[in-house]
C-alpha cells in the first residue's frame, strides 16, 4: 500500500465501515460485514488512533507501508502509549482501535491480492489485561527487568545493538535515544553527583520531544564516540535491534522485553545508587524520574512494582 499516513487509513476505513448493519450481520462469520464498524463516531475515533500509530511507525520505525504491520510494531506502540499512565478507557480505545485495524487489513489484502494475509494483533489484548487497572499497579505488576541484562547483552549478535542496548541499561534511554546518535550530541564528561564517579555525556531527545542528558560509563561513551569518528554517525534499524534481542533472549532463557526492558534494569539500579548516597526514598523517585523524562515521580513506582 502506497500513500500518504491520512490516504491509507482512509483506505482502510472503506474496508472496515458500514453504516446502518445490524448487530446480528456483525457477528455472523458467514456475512461480508463480519466484525465491521456502523458507527461515524466509532469509526472516527478509530481512525484518528490509526494516524496516530501510523505516525508513530513512520517516525520510529521508517515504516510508510502499512501491510507489513506486525505484532511487535503493535507491542511497541502499545508500551510507547502505556508509559505515562493513560486511562484506562483510552487504552481500551486504542486497543479497539488496533484490533479493528488488524481486520481491516485482513479485508485490503484478499480483495487486493484475492487472499488474506495473514495479521495477529493479540499482543494488544495481552498488554491491556496487564495494564487495566493502571491506578493500582501492584495488583497486575509484571516484572519487566532482564535477569541478567548484561549476558544478554554479550549475546546479541551485532555490536551495534550491543553498544545502543549498553547505553540503554547505564543510562535509561528509550530507543529513540539510541536509534541515531550524531557527533554534536556527545558533550564530554562530568561527575556524577550520585556515585561520585566520572561519566560520559549523550544528549538525546526522546518521547514528545523529551530532551536532556543520558550518563553511561566512560568506557560506553569512548566506544560511541570512536564508532562516530569512523562513521560519522551512529544508527541502528529498530526491527533488526528488536529481532536480535529477541533471539539473545532465547539463547539465554529471558523472557523477551525488548529494548524497553533495560530501562526497567536502570530504573531499579538507579534507585539502589541513590539510596546508596542517602537519598530520600521520594527524592530518589524524582531523581530517577527526572533522568528517564518522566514528568511525575510517581511514575518510577511502576518499575519498582507499585
Amino acid at each position: 500500500m502506497r500513500g500518504s499516513v491520512y490516504y491509507q487509513t482512509a483506505t482502510l476505513t472503506k474496508y472496515i465501515f458500514q453504516e446502518s448493519i445490524k448487530k446480528t450481520e456483525k457477528i455472523d462469520q458467514n456475512n461480508e460485514h463480519y466484525q465491521k464498524v456502523s458507527s461515524y463516531k466509532t469509526m472516527e475515533s478509530y481512525r484518528n488512533i490509526w494516524n496516530n500509530f501510523f505516525n508513530y511507525l513512520k517516525e520510529h520505525w521508517s515504516l510508510k507501508n502499512y501491510e507489513l504491520i506486525q505484532d511487535f510494531h503493535v507491542e511497541s506502540y502499545m508500551l510507547y502509549k502505556l508509559e505515562y499512565y493513560p486511562s484506562v478507557q483510552y487504552i481500551q480505545k486504542i486497543s479497539a482501535a488496533l484490533g479493528k485495524l488488524e481486520i481491516a487489513l485482513r479485508y485490503f489484502t484478499k480483495d487486493v491480492y484475492g487472499k488474506s494475509k495473514y495479521y495477529d494483533f493479540s499482543i494488544r489484548q495481552d498488554i491491556l489485561n496487564e495494564f487495566r487497572d493502571l491506578k493500582i499497579v501492584a495488583s497486575n505488576y509484571h516484572n519487566r527487568t532482564y535477569q541478567n541484562p548484561k549476558k544478554l547483552i554479550l549475546n546479541l549478535q551485532d555490536y551495534k545493538h550491543q553498544l545502543a542496548a549498553t547505553i540503554q541499561l547505564e543510562g535509561g534511554s528509550r530507543i529513540e535515544g539510541v536509534a541515531f546518535i550524531k557527533k554534536e550530541q556527545l558533550l564530554g564528561y562530568q561527575i556524577d553527583k550520585i556515585t561520585k564517579t566520572e561519566k560520559g555525556i549523550i544528549f538525546t531527545k526522546e518521547k514528545g520531544g523529551k530532551e536532556g542528558n543520558v550518563l553511561v560509563a566512560v568506557n560506553t561513551y569512548k566506544q560511541l564516540q570512536n564508532y562516530i569518528s569512523i562513521n560519522g554517525s551512529f544508527r541502528i534499524k529498530r526491527q533488526k535491534y528488536y529481532d536480535d534481542i529477541k533471539q539473545a533472549c532465547v539463547s539465554t532463557r529471558e523472557i523477551p522485553e525488548g529494548s524497553h526492558g533495560y530501562r526497567w534494569n536502570f530504573a531499579k539500579n538507579r534507585m539502589l545508587e541513590y539510596a546508596k548516597a542517602n537519598y530520600s526514598y521520594e527524592d530518589s523517585l524524582f531523581g530517577v524520574s527526572s533522568e528517564m523524562k518522566h514528568n511525575r515521580a510517581s511514575i518510577t513506582e511502576h518499575y519498582l512494582g507499585g
